[in-house]
């Protein structure tokens, strides 16, 4: 390996902050939510063939039948119109249409290993901030689609997978094996990933490596975690009873709200396991039709975690007994439906050092100590435990810099200057792994 190669990674890392930039903010100002990132999937599948990747798009990147939580036709139907408006490139935007979102794009350097890197794609449906302390909006770059925005840096982190294309072509001939850059789409509600990896992408995988920005004051620029992210299932639940007047007649009604609201007390009642901690949670619950008429319909919104994949199934399967239960108690039908899911998510202790010493000594970035703890689920998860079922090794890292408001939030925003360290990492690692050097 040539030590000169590092320096010239963080050297034109730095030199692409103000594409970076421009291309964070364009990202920004029309942010898309989980399966209608069609906007985003042109402009990542254009200017990835633009470098030079075989690129692919639509259907090559999700099998089709894994896909969880699609929004309604008529929901796809208006993303896209309002994506090709909003300059959506074509062919690229026709092949994203009716959830087809998401790109990866391949880059073959010969014999050596072959290594992924995730950057997802989505944003939220949160009202960002209009007051001038919030630099999009000061700036001129808030969402452009109100009630949709990028509150969880997933522009920040296309913006790093399209300047770790650019850097890794550009060093093309110093790297021996093959690239996947797998920009995901649906992160956000866990649906993203498991499509990726039942069509088989992670399959030939030696190394798989993701990353997530997230908030530093104390001058830290990578951060490095073992993982211990919650596997989380989302589940919607439909409960379908039988109408009837509510004064004249109650009893020859099945009443679908009583029966969700029995499932909802007893869900909170679940006995925690000895084997890990567990989070259960119903978000949202919406009933019936009029204040007197038995409700003859009603749906949860709903998910539980646990600090294991084990552990959170236990949670699931005692949930859904109690949702069947509590439907048969009343009369009424129930339709569990998955949403999303994630399984537990560690880091490879070997890469965890790996990617310490990398950015240490090679790059001179400060890194923290590896963290333990998450309260958060990532699909990314799915990936690292193909790579792992067949003896790959998987990391995920943060690329950290102060950051305004909180994650999820109308305020949240990051120090975009913290882009190229994110850039550089990759490309480091990238490089190191394509000329030998092993964790």
């Amino acid at each position: 390996m040539n030590d000169s190669i590092y320096e010239l990674i963080s050297d034109k890392a730095d030199a692409m902050l103000e594409k970076l930039r421009r291309t964070r903010r364009d990202l920004h100002a029309h942010p898309e939510m989980g399966w209608c990132e069609i906007r985003t999937s042109s402009i990542i599948a254009d200017r990835l063939t633009a470098l030079g990747y075989q690129v692919l798009t639509g259907s090559d990147v999700c099998l089709d039948e894994a896909r969880m939580g699609l929004p309604d036709k008529e929901v796809l139907d208006a993303e896209y119109e309002r994506a090709i408006a909003q300059g959506a490139i074509q062919p690229y935007a026709a092949r994203a249409r009716d959830g087809f979102t998401g790109v990866i794009g391949l880059l073959d350097c010969g014999e050596g290993p072959t290594i992924a890197m995730r950057f997802d794609i989505d944003a939220l449906g949160v009202f960002e901030d209009e007051s001038p302390e919030h630099l999009p909006a000061r700036e001129g770059f808030r969402s452009e689609n109100e009630g949709v925005m990028h509150a969880c840096g997933h522009d920040g982190h296309v913006s790093i997978g399209l300047g770790v294309a650019e850097l890794l072509m550009d060093i093309r001939d110093h790297l021996h094996g093959k690239i996947k850059l797998i920009f995901q789409p649906a992160e956000e509600g866990l649906r993203g990933a498991r499509p990726i990896v039942e069509h088989g992408h992670l399959d030939d995988v030696d190394y798989v490596i993701g990353n997530h920005m997230g908030g530093n004051t104390e001058g830290y620029q990578i951060g490095l975690t073992h993982g211990s992210s919650l596997a989380s299932t989302k589940m919607d639940v439909y409960y379908g009873g039988k109408a009837a007047h509510a004064g004249a007649s109650p009893e020859k009604g099945d009443n679908a709200l009583l029966a969700a609201a029995t499932a909802v007390l007893n869900l909170q009642a679940i006995p925690r396991s000895g084997e890990g901690d567990t989070r259960i949670n119903v978000g949202r619950l919406q009933a019936g039709s009029g204040r007197n008429v038995i409700p003859d319909r009603a749906k949860l919104e709903m998910e539980v975690r646990g600090s294991s994949t084990e552990v959170n199934r236990y949670m699931e399967s005692y949930a859904r007994r109690i949702l069947e239960a509590a439907a048969a108690m009343h009369g009424c039908s129930c339709d569990i439906k998955l949403m999303g899911s994630a399984e537990s998510l560690k880091s490879d202790p070997d890469m965890i050092s790996y990617c310490e010493r990398i950015c240490t000594d090679k790059l001179g970035l400060k890194v923290t100590p590896p963290g333990s703890k998450s309260g958060g689920s990532e699909d990314y998860s799915f990936m690292v435990n193909r790579v792992h079922s067949h003896g790959g090794k998987g990391l995920f890292f943060m690329t950290l810099s102060p950051s305004k408001g909180t994650p999820h939030g109308k305020s949240f925003d990051f120090d975009e200057a913290c882009m190229p360290n994110g850039v550089r990492a990759f490309c480091a690692m990238a490089y190191s792994l394509m000329n030998g050097d092993r964790p």
